[in-house]
């Protein structure tokens, strides 16, 4: 009996140890993970010192650089932003019925669609955006919005309709049954029963197509050749030069990009976690 209790007291003592442990590793990654981005909004704050001269602290919150950049890059922040939001109506529009499609009707191909929907994402971004181009110049749709948007839909389709896909499998067929009893035609159950089953997965597949298009850099660089369409990304690039000195309006332009993805994760972060595992249990 004693030698239980001691035994006992010991593996308690040694899960609390395990513990501290997981949490100082967790804590120690957290910081090289974030390190970047505190180092970029602290560099954003010291607009008049140079890149080797910034202070690890800075001493009193000065915005100029922030000023700077929004005068200089908001019209690029905007155009982001709109390219972003028309990629992703593109993208849930065309992946949504290709998803329900392969869920729900017995296609021969099925699988060998969704392997081959993932062998593209494995195509290197210059390859597709040479091609893109030499089509978009027969097309007239070069410098042009709706050009970029379709092509950085493109980006987020083949993870949209793997995603979609797993979920709408999970869909119990006796629902889609009875909305068929009830006389709603296929486009009807889509619209009215699977979409709104299917909220999580359309929320996250969104969102990541955001984060794709807004990140894109490969195809605003090679499918324009004027400032007619110039997305943030093209427009920091173009700001960093081999002689510039003000780093600080250079970083606050990045801190001001990140802004609106951090804060969509932040919204729909119960929606992704239910929307990646929402298909994996059936």
């Amino acid at each position: 009996m004693a030698t239980a209790s001691v035994s006992t007291s010991a593996s308690v003592t040694a899960k609390p140890k395990r513990r501290w442990g997981a949490t100082v590793a967790g804590v120690v990654i957290l910081g090289v993970m974030l390190f970047p981005l505190y180092w970029m909004i602290n560099t954003a704050l010291q607009p008049e010192s140079g890149l080797l001269d910034v202070s690890p602290v800075p001493h009193s919150l000065d915005l100029s650089g922030f000023t700077s950049a929004l005068s200089e890059q908001g019209g690029h922040l905007l155009t982001s932003l709109a390219v972003a939001l028309g990629a992703v109506v593109i993208c849930l529009a065309i992946a949504a019925p290709a998803a329900y499609g392969l869920a729900q009707f017995r296609l021969r191909a099925g699988r060998a669609i969704v392997f081959g929907t993932l062998i593209t994402q494995m195509v290197p971004g210059i390859v597709i955006a040479n091609a893109l181009y030499s089509a978009y110049v027969d097309l007239g749709l070069v410098n042009s919005y709706f050009g970029l948007m379709l092509a950085d839909a493109s980006l987020g389709i083949p993870f949209a309709i793997v995603l979609m896909r797993s979920f709408m499998v999970a869909i119990p067929k006796e629902v889609i049954e009875a909305a068929e009893v009830d006389g709603a035609g296929k486009l009807r159950t889509f619209v009215r029963v699977v979409l709104p089953m299917s909220r999580n997965s359309l929320i996250t597949a969104g969102l990541f197509s955001f984060l794709y298009a807004w990140s894109d850099f490969m195809f605003a660089l090679t499918l324009n050749t004027t400032d007619d369409v110039k997305p943030v990304t093209l427009g920091i690039y173009q700001y960093i030069g081999a002689h510039v000195g003000d780093w600080g309006s250079v970083m606050a332009a990045s801190v001001l990009s990140a802004i609106p993805a951090a804060v969509l994760l932040v919204l729909a972060q119960k929606y992704i976690a239910a929307g990646i595992t929402g298909g994996s249990v059936k």
